[in-house]
């Protein structure tokens, strides 16, 4: 089995800190205890706390942007669209530190905001591209100018979500769940749904349903 590098498990630690705890409660010193390693070797592989914030959003970046990278011409399904929630909600939550508190991250690592912005715009856009597809299949039966205000409403549920989650538990980080997302996403879409389409994903959501 491959010994993991020290550079990786740094990045493995501080995510799974910053998650638990806040990023502005981890320190250096916290993820080097943690690691079981000195300072100065942590310091060899990251100069500073904000090296390895942005290695960890480049990551995120990558993998949210992977994703969003939806074809124009898409045709799908509802059953596809929650697959879809479900893996953009899990992929958040895995770096669910970024959003936990954005405009205080965004404020003191200001070198984040430009790919932020595009992660936003993308984040729209795919769902301009998604709810083009279900109007192009006679699923949803909304106006475009209406379809671009629930675009901008979904991407803001999308991106405050995990905040209201993690306020609902009193800032229970552990105990997050993507479904629940996906849940609310659901009953967002279901007005603007013909009747057939909005039943049968009505039922859909059940599977999404909070314990």
């Amino acid at each position: 089995m491959a010994k993991v590098k020290t550079r990786d498990r740094i990045l493995t630690t501080s995510l799974a800190l910053f998650n638990e705890l806040g990023e502005p409660n981890v320190t250096t010193l916290l993820i080097s205890d943690e690691l079981n390693i000195s300072p100065g070797n942590l310091y060899y592989h990251f100069r500073s706390k904000s090296d390895i914030v942005g290695e960890l959003f480049g990551q995120y970046s990558h993998e949210i942007n992977d994703l969003l990278a939806i074809p124009k011409d898409v045709e799908v399904s509802l059953d596809q669209l929650g697959f879809f929630l479900h893996l953009l909600f899990e992929t958040i939550e895995r770096y669910r530190f970024l959003y936990h508190d954005l405009v205080n991250i965004l404020s003191r690592y200001p070198e984040l905001r430009p790919g932020f912005r595009r992660i936003l715009d993308s984040k729209q856009k795919g769902f301009q591209i998604l709810c083009d597809s279900l109007a192009n299949q006679g699923l949803m039966a909304t106006e475009p100018t209406i379809i671009k205000a629930l675009c901008e409403q979904l991407t803001l549920t999308v991106c405050y979500w995990e905040s209201f989650d993690s306020l609902r538990d009193a800032g229970n980080r552990s105990n997050l769940d993507p479904r629940r997302g996906v849940y609310q996403v659901f009953h967002l879409l279901i007005p603007h749904l013909g009747a057939s389409a909005s039943r049968e994903l009505y039922f859909l959501a059940q599977d999404y349903q909070p314990d």
